[in-house]
């Protein structure tokens, strides 16, 4: 089991543990040269309301330095004697990661014993995704708001998904300038799966490997779904071409989980290419990023069960935080989708789950930089999920087509 997986696993216990000191830690992994003097300060002074927020910002920086700092990190737990003097339940709870067990009994119920329990456990389960084709791609490319003013570079966005995703074995389908009403009515017919008649008025079209073409067959859901919205936006929100907001949180609503949906406990992704307000987003200096100012036309955008929760087996990831501008190049496509496809291309090839993909496009979009009309600005995607299992994309050199 890798690094990440362990520290993943049985981080709230490690977490916890640590906690006793949690100074400490911090000086530890600073000496070691695990982070950089920027984030020893940045989490020495962050404004968490008890301990275990200080410790969990540390780890959750490990993390996301990759597979050699993760390991590094658990070296350190496991070798230093004052970790090990001043934290001693961490040898306990190191093993049994490795063993894949949790740190922590699990109760027996009544009629099944814990030794009957599958080696592998629920949180390293992945979603299956055996159907031909993988599921369906939907995205919504809002371009010409009738104000002369078009979202140049949209399109650029709405074909390297179209590239991509069929090469993960996608049938990629295009709704193209929808208002807020007829984007609501599209995702219904998607989260429902309707027939081909009841899309017409939706003008769906289809990538056909070189360019989208009118649609000619029925779309049937595969064992994943993904829906990339692109269009301006405002706070928690994507505009339709009539400048009416369809609330994201609306937008998942619409595929919640139901006893009659297609979509029910298979993922529900989601990449919103959209302004979710008007500031620029604030620059600061660091040591690890690297701007890349080389964008010359900028423009901003506005385990199986009986039952499990509505809101299960969604990925959001928002090309920016709430109350700041997008950046999209005219030119080339957005920061944030273009990255997108980057990142898919290189980690899906070596089967990494999408939330370690889509972290890599957190932190490569997060080191441009540029300047707008109103200054200086930087931008900042965030993702939200609530994924149940591990989700990995893996390429299809021949992608199928549903007959």
């Amino acid at each position: 089991m890798d690094a990440n997986a362990i520290l993943r696993r049985n981080k709230t216990s490690i977490v916890e543990t640590l906690c006793a000191d949690h100074t400490l830690i911090l000086n530890k992994v600073y000496e070691k040269k695990l982070i950089t003097a920027r984030e020893y300060n940045n989490l020495r002074s962050i404004n968490k309301e008890n301990v275990e927020g200080h410790v969990g910002e540390l780890v959750n920086t490990i993390m996301f330095k990759g597979e050699d700092r993760c390991q590094a990190f658990l070296d350190l737990l496991k070798t230093d004697e004052a970790i090990q003097e001043t934290y001693p339940e961490l040898k306990n709870i190191l093993e049994k990661g490795l063993l894949g067990l949790l740190p922590h009994p699990v109760q027996a119920s009544s009629v099944e014993n814990i030794d009957n329990q599958p080696e592998s456990r629920k949180e390293d389960e992945l979603y299956e995704l055996k159907s031909q084709p993988t599921g369906l791609c939907l995205i919504i490319n809002n371009e010409h708001f009738g104000d002369g003013n078009p979202r140049r570079g949209t399109d650029k966005d709405a074909e390297s998904l179209g590239k991509v995703f069929t090469w993960l074995g996608f049938r990629v389908l295009m709704c193209k300038d929808q208002t807020k009403d007829q984007m609501e009515r599209a995702l219904k017919c998607f989260a429902s799966q309707c027939d081909l008649s009841q899309l017409q008025e939706f003008k769906v079209q289809e990538w056909t490997g070189s360019r989208f073409t009118d649609l000619l067959e029925a779309p049937r859901h595969g064992d994943a779904f993904i829906c990339c919205l692109l269009s301006h936006g405002n706070k928690g929100g994507v505009l339709g071409t009539d400048k009416l907001p369809l609330p994201i949180k609306q937008i998942k609503r619409i595929f919640m989980a139901t006893d009659q949906s297609p979509l029910t406990a298979k993922p529900k992704v989601f990449l919103i290419q959209a302004c979710q307000w008007g500031q620029i987003h604030p620059m600061v200096v660091s040591d690890d990023l690297q701007a890349d100012d080389s964008d010359s036309t900028l423009q901003a955008d506005g385990s199986p069960s009986t039952s499990i929760p509505q809101e299960a087996d969604f990925l959001v990831h928002c090309s920016t935080v709430e109350d700041y501008f997008s950046i999209r190049n005219t030119e080339v496509g957005s920061w944030f989708i273009q990255s997108v496809c980057k990142q898919l291309k290189n980690g899906c090839d070596g089967k990494e789950e999408i939330e370690v993909i889509l972290r890599r496009v957190n932190k490569e979009v997060a080191g441009k930089q540029a300047v707008l009309s109103c200054g200086p600005t930087t931008q900042m995607p965030e993702i939200r999920n609530t994924l149940r299992k591990r989700l990995v994309l893996t390429p299809q050199l021949k992608p199928h087509r549903q007959k």
